[in-house]
């Protein structure tokens, strides 16, 4: 009796080792998802952002204004439309500058104009894209000025392009070395057992029923370690959104379920293709490189 548990103990401490080193590794994995998230979230906020304003001339109507507003609302590009008032651009302008520069008093008159603050979609937040909407309007009559600043927008593209490569790069690596630390993990517990499996091949035992035992505890690590890691994930991410409203906007509910459904079956496909390749190399192995 005391020589049979003898042989469960180090068995049950690997499998042990073994789920926790996964879980870990999934764990990882899954918080550079959350943060792949929230940085596309980052991207698509600054990228509705983006647009440009339409400057009225001084003797525009209310209905040109509506039809130039219309026009913009229907067109496939434009996310949102905002009209300001000449007395709406003063008072902006007027908190922006402080009481010190009184420009009407100085003018006699409101020299602003009425203008529509044009929101475009993601998709089309590039000047390209944007010089295609403001065309038509720059010939309208009504209007007077189509600002866009082109180079600001290029430059905030190229930044969001670089920021994107870098964590695409930056998951790709860690999913490769996740995939890397878990394979050699799940292979050192069937390599614990690799005389089990010679001792299976002498009795006769065929190669699909000798693989089923380590395919189905190894998925049982897999789900073990991917509910570790989900719990750990679920955790940080509750504390991090009672600390920071932006990460509550960011990373809703909807969002986490979508990444714990992933670090589960991202555990139990790597933890099940791992002990198929590694009972494979044992059941093919002589006797003689087992010691190896």
């Amino acid at each position: 009796m005391a020589k049979k548990r003898h042989h469960l103990i180090p068995l049950f401490t690997t499998r042990v080792t073994a789920t926790l080193s996964v879980a870990l590794v999934l764990f990882i994995l899954g918080i550079a998802a959350l943060m792949g998230i929230a940085a596309r979230k980052v991207t698509e906020g600054i990228r509705e952002n983006m647009g440009f304003v339409v400057l009225f001339n001084e003797d525009v109507t209310a209905s040109d204004i509506s039809a130039v507003k219309n026009g913009l609302e229907r067109s496939g590009g434009v996310r949102k439309v905002i009209y300001s008032s000449p007395e709406t651009v003063l008072d902006r302008w007027q908190k922006m500058v402080g009481d010190e520069e009184d420009i009407v008093r100085l003018a006699g008159v409101n020299p602003f104009v009425g203008e529509l603050e044009v929101k475009v979609k993601p998709d089309y937040a590039s000047s390209d894209s944007i010089a295609l909407l403001t065309g038509p309007v720059m010939l309208m009559p009504q209007v007077s000025e189509v600002k866009v600043h082109a180079a600001m927008v290029d430059r905030v593209n190229s930044t969001l392009r670089s920021i994107s490569l870098a964590l695409i790069f930056v998951a790709v690596a860690l999913l490769t070395v996740s995939f890397i630390l878990i394979f050699n993990t799940v292979r050192l517990t069937v390599y614990a057992r690799r005389f089990t499996i010679y001792t299976m091949k002498l009795v006769g035992a065929t190669p699909a029923f000798i693989r089923r035992p380590f395919l189905i505890d190894n998925l049982v690590n897999g789900l073990v370690a991917g509910l570790i890691a989900s719990v750990a994930l679920l955790a940080t991410v509750a504390y991090g959104r009672s600390y920071e409203q932006e990460m509550r906007a960011m990373l809703d509910w909807d969002i986490m379920c979508a990444v714990v459904i992933g670090v589960m079956v991202t555990g139990v496909l790597i933890c099940l293709v791992a002990a198929l390749f590694a009972a494979n190399r044992y059941l093919r192995l002589p006797y003689d490189e087992m010691f190896k």
